[in-house]
């Protein structure tokens, strides 16, 4: 019987956070993004940039969190990052206030395909919404490619709903046209 569990990424993961982030990017979004920019993405590059995420994020509201599968072994099998909305989390032209204090941004939320449909992306999303009520964030917000049917599926079917935001990132040349989406962060489950 196999077991899935989230846990903080710990310093040691980097590398394997870079190989998943790479493996589920090649083939989730390769009929979304060229193939030549998957394939030259540098794996060594997105390792020391997730070891810098862990060891110093820039506030204790940004979190790094890994899925593990336990079976015989243990796997990371996906991974979440997330931290208080900023620039990177508007629409062009959007004031900075539209994305006021007490919001969430998700900068990646990525389960590698093969560990797909066993809880993981769920129970990364259950546990980001735990870290968001203990830092006092009351709504969250998330990019999405237009084109990723399995992102803003899973996030639709778990309450998330796009908020009339849309941009174009400039890919080698290619826009590839992505939506935002939003939700507000329950309050603290009452005690039974």
């Amino acid at each position: 019987m196999a077991l899935g569990y989230v846990r903080p990424a710990r310093p040691s993961d980097a590398g394997e956070i870079a190989r998943l982030q790479l493996a589920t990017w090649r083939a989730a979004y390769r009929r979304i993004l060229p193939r030549h920019v998957l394939d030259n993405l540098d794996e060594a590059y997105l390792a020391r940039r997730w070891s810098a995420a862990v060891q110093e994020p820039p506030s204790g509201a940004h979190r790094v969190l890994v899925a593990v599968e336990q079976a015989e072994q243990s796997y990371l099998v996906g991974f979440a990052a997330s931290g208080p909305a900023d620039a990177e989390a508007l629409a062009p032209g959007e004031p900075p206030e539209s994305l006021a204090e007490g919001v969430a941004a998700v900068t990646d939320l990525l389960v590698e395909p093969r560990w797909g449909r066993r809880g993981h992306g769920s129970r990364l999303l259950a546990a980001m919404v735990d870290h968001w009520r203990e830092d006092g964030f009351t709504r969250a917000v998330a990019w999405a490619f237009d084109a990723d049917a399995a992102t803003r599926g899973f996030l639709t079917s778990t309450g998330w709903e796009p908020d009339g935001a849309g941009r174009a990132l400039d890919v080698d040349d290619m826009l590839v046209p992505q939506v935002r989406l939003h939700v507000g962060v329950p309050a603290e489950p009452a005690a039974s």
